[in-house]
């Protein structure tokens, strides 16, 4: 299993505070043995140096110095390692461990901490795992706990991938009732913040009316036409696909308002 952003039309915990991200009881894991660092941060930057050597069993016993000292940074590198397979086997129940060690400690982490982004993807990590699974493993689909990782990130964070995850979830009707508007208010917060995905599906939706939403093409152009200007690899095809679709019939008068918009767009965000 992989951590996937695909989307299903196109080729793309709230009170007090979160539940526990991890239920079951937490795998004991092999240790490396672990240098003298005099600090989580100095084995951080021990472990960037011996990533850029390439010595990747260096940057690993580094990184586990930083990790079983509580540092979040350390935890969230660490995970996505194990979730890519770089430098170390390919093992998802390790990342999603380390990423569920971020949440049950740091869930309460203030949104303006240096730290805030790491708690934030590391509840976006293990909203996909839950809505995925992992096979052969304790960590089971779940679309109702994958909806609370992604709404907690996206509310308290205010996490971009979080919002954009959510909004997906309503539209597709995957652990919640279909909700086009929930997903339009999902999005629009991510597609404010510059999230490419976000911007081209909440286009989309406006062009489209999908749900109910009010159409509003030149508002739906206008997203589209940002999104596309922000990527370009193969695998965001379906973004230019969106908005050639979208722009079909548009009148040169619409086409105008659609680029007097971006620029109030690019304006506001310099």
């Amino acid at each position: 299993m992989r951590i996937s952003s695909a989307l299903a039309l196109g080729a793309f915990l709230i009170g007090a505070g979160p539940a526990s991200a991890l239920d079951a009881p937490a795998r004991s894991q092999a240790r490396l043995p672990a240098a003298g660092y005099a600090s989580a941060g100095e084995a951080i930057r021990s472990a960037a140096r011996d990533l850029d050597l390439g010595d990747h069993l260096g940057a690993i016993q580094a990184l586990e110095f930083a990790a079983k000292e509580g540092n979040p940074l350390a935890q969230w590198k660490l995970g996505r390692m194990y979730a890519s397979g770089e430098g170390v086997p390919l093992d998802d129940l390790k990342a999603f461990e380390y990423f569920s060690k971020i949440a049950d400690e740091h869930a309460d982490e203030s949104p303006d901490s240096p730290n805030a982004a790491v708690v934030g993807n590391a509840f976006v990590a293990l909203g996909t795992y839950f809505l995925e699974g992992i096979d052969g493993t304790y960590v089971k689909p779940n679309a109702a706990r994958a909806h609370e990782m992604y709404h907690y990130a996206a509310s308290y964070f205010g996490n971009a991938n979080a919002q954009y995850n959510l909004a997906r979830l309503y539209l597709e009707g995957t652990g919640v009732a279909p909700d086009a508007r929930q997903a339009a208010r999902w999005l629009h917060l991510a597609a404010e913040k510059g999230h490419p995905p976000a911007q081209a599906l909440l286009g989309h939706l406006l062009i489209t009316g999908q749900g109910g939403i009010t159409r509003q093409k030149v508002l739906g152009l206008m997203w589209l036409t940002l999104a596309r200007q922000a990527v370009a690899s193969a695998k965001d095809q379906w973004i230019s696909d969106l908005y050639d679709k979208g722009a079909e019939g548009t009148s040169e008068s619409d086409r105008q308002r659609v680029m007097s918009y971006v620029e109030q767009y690019q304006k506001r965000k310099r």
